[in-house]
């Protein structure tokens, strides 16, 4: 068949790409030289107007699990995906899902009042009025409670507000604690209420964090307005997410439930959100001190501690049903490396609407499948199999990606190259966090993408805003640093039991900043006509989302050796170990300063002399730690990944079968089924969510939170962990070196995979 002049351009430009020397790192030059090819094709696929429809389209109803909706946008994700040619079908779950059967918050006392505890409609809005089809405003996975006390205001409820509560002398027990959103999960603040003796936790959104204080409220403006509330989950999710009754199990037919009342996961205290309107009686209510600067928020009134002297009346009450969950699923057959699978994917339920969160990500991923359908017909075949996945029940536990992932972890410890991740996506600068044996990898497709407005690289871009903000110092770091560095994950979205439970190494991807996502998050306002008139008014973004990771499917699927680098990663490895180091130095040095000698005279200057002096508590010193271990791990991981990665380079993407075997299994080397100390589930040894941040990841995990909880022999463990993970990994690097051809000769003999006419058709050309 005759070429197109698109195509012969596209030719030219590889052509050019090659000759200039942009060899992609794992191709041979001439698989190269094609694979830039089929991604120029591919970037010219995906269209703004048909993201916009498509979330139109998702964003219609309100689609949390186990609603009408939610099954309607499953079967209908499934009939685009057939009708793009791909082989696709639901695989259904069960999980645990309560929904309210009953909300009241009241101040009792000489000046009663009784929360609304709803979102009312806008008039220009038209679907913020499906009233009878939204969920209520709670929080998933509190207890059932009925409870009454005086409030206490704990800022933002993370454990260091309560440092500042018990230098002031406030105690939250036997009391019901208010605590506004923002700067950790929402399901720490109430298990942390819970183990300071809080019998209740209110949530309430302050203005002064996504409110009038950042913007115009909606509609005038992005921001939420008095009357919103977040919804979301307060399951204790940095100990197992899933579904809270089959841990470590797929939810199918069959499965053995843990029982309701054995469940850990679930709150010890009832908890509710509510809007700063319904907040606003509450915060008056309190008296005593007037809080730290930091603390006050943006309402105008003083903001005090308390306890109020009014109680106030908290009682919910749920259906503690199961749910079914729709995962919508579609594969794309590798043709030479079948049994290798690169995974992608965002998830499609949402807690309103969700336009924002999730579609904003769920359309571009669409368009993603139906521009590699496009591709197909023209003669493209993945070299990997690629699975593009539409998560169900993402929001309330991230329940759809877990179960599924739990129910095929065998297949998938074996099979599974890499997971790409996206989730609401916005307008501004390109954002990734992941594995950094794929810093290197996201790093240079990012250099290939060009960004809407300024149509320079999505990377140098990204480059430019880091040095705009950095220190001095930090601007040199970056400046003479190759790749951007790439910040790990903690949890919060689908690739958590990707890289923490199973070791697949993961990517979290989009695009933000200069934006207001959070303006509405988890709100009914959270829909089509706010997103389109203040989030990614033009879908700009929705299409780089789109063209950013499926570039990063196609690059990695079609790959002769996967491009994973392991300098970077060793690199970072060193960061973490100098940064636990500073940790260790940091509790010593703070344990001293408590220890300092106090003279009889200083007693008598500090305490009531008539009654009896009591010297203040002594904090043991902590003994020193024992990073040996970690530090030669370190060092003879970055020996290995250096020889590995010029070993790699000098190969010219020959290699043996056996190599990319060894590089699918490099991140399942980084975990320890045994887990991590009191949650198992978690098993990577280098990242996991913070058992007291949620979301915010804690980098090698179990030797930094022992030191924090000054847990000093489970530090020696678990240094001695993490150093043996290491060294395999090393050894590993050194056993796929051996495989690598070391010389001219030698990949000149190699069964090289250039075949270019023979293994991948050009656009324009059949099989």
């Amino acid at each position: 068949m005759r070429l197109t002049l698109a195509a012969v351009c596209l030719f030219a430009f590889a052509a050019h790409a090659v000759d200039s020397g942009h060899v992609l790192r794992g191709y041979t030059p001439g698989d190269s030289a094609t694979e830039i090819t089929w991604e120029q094709k591919f970037r010219a696929l995906p269209d703004r107007d048909r993201i916009r429809e498509d979330m139109r389209r998702l964003s219609a109803y309100p689609h949390n699990i186990g609603s009408p909706y939610d099954r309607n946008n499953a079967e209908w994700l499934l009939a685009q995906l057939k009708s793009y040619g791909l082989d696709a079908k639901i695989e259904q779950f069960t999980a645990l899902f309560p929904t309210p059967k009953s909300r009241l918050l009241e101040l009792l006392g000489p000046e009663p009042f009784r929360a609304k505890l709803q979102e009312p409609p806008v008039s220009v809005d038209p679907t913020s009025g499906q009233t009878s089809e939204q969920l209520p405003t709670y929080n998933a996975y509190s207890r059932d409670g009925d409870v009454t006390a005086p409030i206490v205001y704990v800022n933002y409820g993370r454990p260091e507000d309560y440092e500042v509560l018990d230098r002031m002398g406030i105690s939250v027990k036997g009391k019901i604690v208010i605590a506004r959103y923002g700067m950790s999960w929402r399901g720490i603040k109430p298990k942390v209420a819970a183990e300071h003796g809080a019998i209740g936790c209110i949530l309430y959104s302050d203005p002064r964090d996504d409110g009038y204080f950042d913007g115009d409220p909606y509609p005038a403006g992005p921001m939420r307005p008095s009357e919103g509330v977040q919804r979301g989950s307060v399951m204790d999710m940095p100990v197992y997410p899933g579904d809270p009754q089959t841990p470590g199990v797929g939810a199918v037919p069959g499965v053995k439930l843990i029982p309701l009342d054995k469940v850990e996961t679930l709150t010890k205290i009832p908890v509710l959100p509510i809007s700063w309107a319904d907040a606003t009686p509450l915060l008056k209510s309190l008296g005593g001190e007037t809080v730290p600067e930091a603390w006050r928020g943006g309402l105008p009134f003083t903001y005090h501690v308390g306890p109020s002297t009014a109680k106030v009346h908290l009682a919910v009450a749920f259906n503690w049903d199961r749910k079914p969950l729709y995962d919508v699923i579609a594969r794309i057959p590798g043709s030479r490396y079948p049994d290798q699978w690169v995974i992608r994917g965002n998830h499609h339920d949402a807690w309103v609407n969700g336009a924002g969160d999730p579609l904003s990500g769920t359309s571009p991923e669409l368009e993603e499948a139906r521009a590699l359908g496009q591709l197909l017909q023209q003669g493209w075949k993945p070299e990997r199999t690629i699975i593009y996945c539409f998560w169900d029940g993402e929001e309330p536990a991230l329940l759809g990606s877990t179960e599924w992932a739990e129910y095929h972890a065998d297949e998938l410890k074996q099979h599974a190259v890499a997971y790409f991740n996206s989730d609401g996506n916005g307008r501004g600068y390109f954002q990734a966090e992941g594995s950094q044996s794929l810093e290197n990898f996201v790093n240079d497709v990012a250099r290939d993408i060009q960004d809407p407005e300024t149509k320079m690289s999505v990377w140098k871009r990204v480059r430019l805003v880091d040095i705009s903000r950095a220190t001095p110092e930090e601007r040199e770091k970056i400046r003479s640093r190759a790749d951007l560095r790439m910040p790990a994950l903690g949890s919060g979205s689908d690739y958590t039991v990707f890289i923490d439970h199973l070791g697949i190494a993961s990517v979290d991807l989009g695009y933000g900043g200069e934006d207001e996502e959070d303006g509405q998050y988890h709100s009914v306002y959270d829909d089509f006509y706010w997103y389109t008139h203040f989030e990614d008014t033009t879908f700009d973004y929705g299409r780089a989302l789109a063209q950013t990771a499926g570039t990063m499917v196609m690059r990695m699927a079609d790959a002769d050796i996967l491009p994973f680098q392991f300098s970077d990663l060793a690199d970072t490895v060193h960061l973490y170990v100098g940064q636990l180091k500073s940790l260790d130095a940091a509790m010593r040095s703070k344990a001293k300063e408590n220890n300092l000698e106090i003279s009889e005279g200083d007693y008598k200057a500090l305490y009531d002399p008539k009654k009896p002096m009591v010297p203040p508590p002594v904090e043991p010193i902590p003994p020193y730690l024992n990073f040996a271990p970690l530090d030669q791990a370190s060092d003879d991981l970055t020996e290995a990944a250096q020889s590995f990665d010029s070993a790699y380079a000098a190969a010219g993407g020959i290699a043996p079968v056996g190599v990319n075997l060894d590089l699918i299994r490099s991140e399942r080397l980084l975990t320890d089924p045994r887990g991590l100390p009191n949650r198992p589930w978690f098993q990577h040894l280098l990242y996991a969510p913070g058992f007291y941040t949620g979301y915010g990841v804690k980098t090698i995990p179990g030797v930094r939170e022992a030191i924090e909880q000054k847990k000093w022999t489970e530090a020696d463990e678990q240094i001695a962990r993490v150093a043996a993970a290491l060294e395999h990994e090393a050894e590993l690097l050194k056993q796929a070196q051996q495989l690598l051809p070391k010389s001219d000769e030698e990949i000149a003999r190699a069964p090289a995979p250039t075949g270019v006419a023979s293994r991948r058709s050009s656009p324009g050309q059949s099989n």
